[in-house]
């Protein structure tokens, strides 16, 4: 079972860490990741496969212009960090070694062949700018393994087409509210559409964040999101322009522990009486009780200004003030002393 069915399965939330592009092309480097990411509680690491022949044109632009200063093109750069199929192969198995599920986004037919035939991918995760690629949709399903599905630039019928897509394929669909901004502002995050998604579509729901922050995945968390992607890096000081959109390792770690303490709130609910009853001993510590003032003599009645409240909460409550208030003494007491019934409540022998 991947780590993903039997996160789903015992509803907890399945961490993505997405490396993307981050490793540029370094074989050691997107080792690194990994086992930084797995170390750090991650469920999955996930990376992209390119094949520039089959997804690009010479003509592709670049994202961002002047970040990869040795390639003249997109397509050079696809090129240049493309993996070989035995490569693809041992970082799956690296994976696998650390116990995390091994994804790859395809940006074609051939990647997915690719990743099938060479890579245990228990899902595949489609990026929010294939989700109108229907035949690409149709591969992946057809090999009867989850469709992740990011909505990043998608409208509600782009997605529902894409949704419906997978599922007439015999496959589960999932669905990532995402917006493809680097980094993603707050007022943009739209945290709100994961429960549209889910009454939308009654599939697993979760949200891909560029935020480069751990909050939006913790709200998520806090929402009922079955899923989660946020990009890593090593260090704001690294190359590549998902960076700034990125948390660091130590940032990643803090998000994952976080989902799980919130995962450990929502599934111990507590009765507050049940709690109150728990907290006997603290309260006797924590709680005040009536105390009086100052030296007084048998037969005093009691005033307001007799009384006042202490720590411990030993003795009578503050609440049982008025029925204190009035009463004579029996005997007397000293200040500083916590007022009890035995000091009213006057049997015949002591009149």
């Amino acid at each position: 079972m991947s780590r993903l069915q039997a996160r789903l399965l015992n509803n907890e939330m399945y961490v993505i860490a997405e490396i993307g592009m981050a490793h540029d092309g370094s074989l050691g480097l997107a080792k690194a990741y990994i086992e930084a990411a797995a170390k750090s509680g991650a469920d999955a690491v996930k990376l992209q496969t390119h094949i520039a022949d089959a997804e690009s044109t010479p003509n592709e632009p670049f994202r961002l212009k002047g970040v990869f200063i040795q390639d003249t093109s997109r397509y050079e750069y696809w090129k240049r960090t493309a993996f070989t199929a035995e490569q693809w192969h041992l970082l799956s198995n690296f994976a696998k070694q650390w116990g995390v599920d091994f994804l790859s986004s395809p940006f074609s037919l051939e990647a997915i062949d690719l990743l099938d035939n060479f890579c245990e991918v228990p899902a595949w995760k489609i990026a929010s700018g294939e989700v109108n690629n229907i035949p690409l949709l149709t591969k992946a399903a057809g090999t009867g393994k989850p469709v992740l599905i990011s909505s990043g630039m998608s409208s509600w019928e782009e997605l529902d087409i894409a949704v419906k897509t997978v599922q007439e394929s015999g496959a589960l669909a999932a669905v990532f509210q995402c917006t493809t901004a680097y980094p993603c502002p707050p007022e943009r995050i739209g945290i709100n559409l994961l429960k549209e998604m889910k009454d939308r579509y009654n599939v697993p729901v979760g949200l891909s964040d560029h935020s480069g922050t751990i909050f939006a995945g913790l709200a998520s968390a806090a929402l009922n999101a079955e899923l989660l992607e946020v990009h890593i890096t090593m260090s704001k000081g690294m190359f590549g322009p998902d960076v700034i959109a990125s948390v660091t390792m130590e940032e990643f770690k803090q998000l994952v522990d976080g989902i799980r303490f919130i995962e450990t709130m929502k599934t111990h609910p507590t009765q507050k009486d049940e709690l109150a009853s728990e907290m006997g001993e603290l309260r006797s510590i924590f709680n005040k009780s009536i105390v009086y003032k100052r030296d007084l003599d048998r037969g005093h009645q009691l005033t307001e200004d007799d009384l006042t409240f202490k720590k411990p909460g030993t003795g009578l409550p503050t609440s049982a003030m008025k029925l204190v208030i009035n009463q004579k003494l029996c005997k007397p007491v000293s200040a500083n002393n916590i007022v009890s019934l035995d000091d009213l409540v006057c049997d015949k022998n002591t009149h």
